[in-house]
């Protein structure tokens, strides 16, 4: 693809797990990217040198999502880079599940700082500064629907970004920018296996009628069909990507 012709697309929290996998299908479909991470720099250049063997064109920006000036750098370095941003991918996250009762003041503001602020800070950002005719992804979760006990501060994190993307999809009119949100249901990534038992990752990979869980491939494909030509019709929509969980 010529050069002038890229879409260039900066994906939040993608060193490793989802966000690697929507970083390496945008990057096979044409964008460049620019992988976000916030600790995780040899992985990130790893990805990177794997996409740039593959063909592709992609950098690394470390970050801190939760730091509003952590946006305005990355759209700083691909305005300087590739001269603009068309899409941005609102992956990065984390969760730490505990009942209501035995959530702490930490768990509760982190979860808020990343998930929720940090998605935020991106849609602000992205707001100002995306080029007409891009495309904006969020991550929400299926737990949004589903309401499984321990995932309450979590899922209230996802559930405030879902309101945020429908909102802000009205609020672009006449850009010809689709906001929209993917909420996975249970993915075989470290985020969603850690601290598990075998017993409760298999009886979770069962609720689906698939009967599987998902791949951070599975969840790529539905980023880049939104952030894609195909996808330009579907705005301020959340997609539940859990193979028929909920």
């Amino acid at each position: 693809m010529n050069q002038s012709t890229q879409r260039v697309a900066i994906i939040t929290g993608a060193s490793r797990g989802i966000g690697a996998a929507v970083a390496q299908r945008l990057a096979r479909d044409g964008h460049v990217v620019i992988i976000n991470y916030a600790r995780q720099q040899g992985e990130a250049d790893a990805l990177v040198s794997r996409i740039e063997q593959a063909g592709g064109r992609a950098l690394s920006a470390q970050g801190d999502v939760s730091d509003p000036a952590t946006f305005t750098k990355l759209f700083d370095r691909a305005d300087e880079a590739f001269g603009g941003v068309d899409v941005l991918v609102n992956n990065a996250g984390i969760m730490n599940l505990s009942s209501l009762a035995d959530s702490s003041d930490d768990l509760f503001d982190r979860q808020m700082a990343i998930n929720l602020k940090g998605t935020f800070n991106g849609m602000r950002e992205a707001a100002r500064r995306l080029r007409n005719g891009g495309s904006i992804v969020n991550f929400s979760t299926s737990v949004v629907g589903l309401r499984l006990e321990t995932y309450g501060v979590y899922a209230a994190t996802k559930a405030a970004v879902e309101t945020l993307t429908a909102i802000l999809a009205k609020e672009l009119r006449g850009r010809s920018i689709n906001v929209n949100a993917v909420a996975p249901g249970p993915t075989g990534t470290d985020l969603f296996l850690q601290g598990k038992p075998q017993e409760v990752i298999d009886r979770m990979a069962k609720m689906a009628p698939l009967e599987r869980l998902g791949t951070p491939e599975d969840i790529a494909a539905v980023v880049a069909f939104l952030a894609g030509p195909d996808g330009s019709w579907i705005n301020g929509q959340v997609l539940r990507a859990n193979g028929g969980l909920i």
